[in-house]
């Protein structure tokens, strides 16, 4: 059993600076199980810095982050990845010209012994690649598919998949819905509610209220590097969070 005394994550007292630039001021974060945590703010808020310092591409100048109630210190993404933190970002992580099963396993290909000779199971690799993306809801029609020829809708849910059928414990999505349709997007929103169903966290960061206010049970609102709310769904509506982060922005 999980210790559920202490969040999943926790971060304390975060601290940033980039020369002259104080990109974080003492930020306090944290995850519970089974949770969706929505983290919002514009741009220079500071939460790509604050989720690069989480999953060790950053070092903090200050703070502690804790995993399970046990401190850690993540020196590269590997080290949080080894962990059970995974990170899908913009970009997604996906290469274009490979195929459909070659990027659900890029860095974690299977391999098989033949003798003396390890060779990569391309196989396996193929079958369970259309395995896992069926148990999501995605048929496509074959393992070997370009990446390029999918739609953005498409590419999220391979990232999100790969990140379950992995193991994750905490699944940090970065604008997930940027630039998909509607249908795309409701899809999308449905992969992540899966992945909370799954026992999965999520920190689902956006630019889009009304995106992730749909699926979270939390939302924290960064603005220059300082918290300026943490509220439970229920304590608040999308155009209250909306006035919150205009005001600290110094917005009329």
């Amino acid at each position: 059993m999980n210790n559920k005394q202490a969040p999943l994550v926790e971060m304390r007292g975060i601290k940033k600076n980039f020369g002259r630039v104080q990109a974080l001021k003492g930020v306090d974060f944290h995850v519970g199980y089974n949770e969706i945590v929505g983290l919002l703010g514009d741009n220079g808020a500071g939460k790509s810095t604050l989720i690069k310092i989480l999953v060790g591409y950053h070092q903090p100048d200050e703070g502690e982050i804790y995993l399970e109630g046990k401190r850690v210190r993540f020196t590269s993404p590997w080290d949080s990845r080894a962990l059970g933190i995974e990170t899908v970002y913009q970009d997604l992580a996906l290469v274009n010209l490979m195929p459909l099963w070659r990027n659900f396993f890029l860095g974690r290909e299977v391999k098989k012994k033949v003798g003396p000779f390890t060779f990569i199971d391309r196989r396996k690799m193929r079958h369970t690649a259309l395995e896992v993306l069926k148990d999501v809801g995605i048929s496509l029609r074959s393992p070997d598919e370009t990446v390029a020829f999918m739609s953005g809708g498409e590419r999220q849910a391979v990232a999100i998949a790969r990140a379950i059928h992995f193991g994750a414990k905490l699944l940090i999505l970065d604008e997930p819905t940027a630039a998909l349709s509607v249908g795309e997007t409701r899809k999308v929103l449905e992969h992540i509610e899966e992945a909370r169903e799954k026992g999965i966290s999520v920190i689902f960061i956006t630019h889009n209220i009304y995106h992730v206010y749909e699926v979270a049970d939390r939302l924290v609102l960064l603005e220059r590097g300082e918290k300026i709310g943490e509220y439970a769904k229920s304590e608040v509506t999308p155009e209250k969070v909306m006035d919150i982060i205009a005001a600290a922005a110094g917005v009329v």
